[in-house]
């Protein structure tokens, strides 16, 4: 258990996961990078920079004089948009991430299963020991596929829950009530 600290022991570890699962696992892993790095960046607005993009828009109502007006319900209109922008960048990167990872987990059942096949014709007979490479080389990037993309529809949920709570506390505090 403790030798999994162990950095090499480690690496080992992780290299032969990737060799077992294919070249499909590999891209399964660049598409499951980029999307996290996407998630990490909304965390990282989400956390920082959406406070002061919602208070800018606030602001800038409150400076206006005229609120009752066509224009100024269209100014309204336009923080809104901006504020509901800024926080919606990259949901649908991510979303269509999410939707990929497990269309690439099929890829990865498939090309195992040819390799099983191949396996069966080259050998002549069913090798126990060769089939199940290809079985683990079909399993594995299907459960790559779906840990991927449940782990980002977790958090692409959470990010569209909280663009509508801010596009419904901000229609409310731009009012044109004033």
């Amino acid at each position: 258990m403790l030798d999994y600290l162990n950095p090499q022991v480690a690496y080992d570890a992780l290299r032969d996961f990737l060799a077992a699962g294919g070249p499909v696992l590999m891209v399964i892993g660049v598409v499951t990078f980029v999307m996290w790095a996407m998630i990490l960046e909304r965390l990282m607005y989400w956390s920082t920079s959406h406070g002061s993009v919602v208070a800018r828009a606030k602001r800038s109502w409150a400076a206006r004089t005229d609120h009752h007006s066509w224009y100024a319900n269209a100014v309204r209109e336009k923080l809104i948009s901006e504020t509901k922008q800024h926080a919606e960048q990259f949901n649908g990167l991510i979303r269509a991430l999410v939707a990929v990872t497990p269309l690439l987990g099929l890829l990865g059942t498939v090309t195992g299963m040819v390799f099983v096949f191949d396996v069966m014709a080259v050998t002549g007979s069913s090798n126990a020991r060769l089939m199940a490479a290809g079985i683990t080389r079909a399993t594995i990037p299907t459960m790559a596929g779906l840990v991927a993309s449940l782990s980002g529809l977790i958090f692409i949920n959470g990010f569209e829950q909280s663009v509508k709570k801010t596009v419904a506390s901000l229609g409310d505090d731009l009012s044109v009530d004033d």
